[in-house]
């Protein structure tokens, strides 16, 4: 199958509006309809079907990019911290993921009833950052070496996944401990 002609100059600025427009008001604390982010980015409702031909493809393509850009932040944290700090920072980063805003949130669930294998992408995305990490501040004798990224992630859904009142803080000091656990200490292992 041939791959897509590459979009014009004009189609990609369009679609860069258009998400760029849905980020916001998805990440807010807003539940925008696709008339409403057609209207913010400048262009038609037909222009942002042509792009996404549904408001979760439009979605999943925004929650698509946060995660990519998340995960990222991985390789630019070994290259400023030591692997077990890096480690550190991504897993704070990974709750503060977590706290999307409530449009974020909303447009997320309407995404889940569809076939859309964006949440198994993100979650694999999330587990090879992870990795990368795990495997550096192994490498480095920092961090322990029986424990991947999806088992690290896991663990933090779980706690991320239960949304009462003061949970982030809650999520927060657990990452610590879970940062903790993940850590040599240099008494480990004597």
């Amino acid at each position: 199958m041939p791959s897509p002609r590459p979009l014009r100059a004009d189609a990609r600025r369009n679609r860069e509006s258009l998400l760029t427009a849905a980020r916001q008001a998805f990440l807010g604390d807003e539940t925008a309809h696709v008339d409403e982010i057609a209207r913010r980015a400048g262009v038609s409702i037909g222009t942002l079907y042509r792009h996404f031909d549904t408001r979760e493809a439009l979605v999943a393509e925004v929650y698509r990019q946060e995660v990519e850009t998340l995960c990222a932040t991985s390789g630019q944290l070994l290259e400023q911290h030591a692997p077990d700090d890096a480690l550190r920072v991504f897993l704070l980063s990974l709750v503060e993921h977590a706290a999307v805003g409530r449009g974020m949130g909303e447009a997320l669930e309407s995404i889940m009833a569809t076939d859309s294998p964006v949440f198994e992408d993100a979650r694999d995305e999330m587990a090879r950052a992870l990795d990368e990490l795990l495997a550096a501040g192994a490498a480095a004798g920092l961090i322990r070496a029986d424990v991947d990224g999806r088992i690290v992630l896991r663990a933090l859904g779980g706690i991320c996944g239960i949304r009462t009142e003061g949970w982030r803080e809650d999520a927060e000091r657990i990452a610590s401990i879970l940062h903790d656990g993940l850590c040599n200490s240099p008494t480990r292992g004597q």
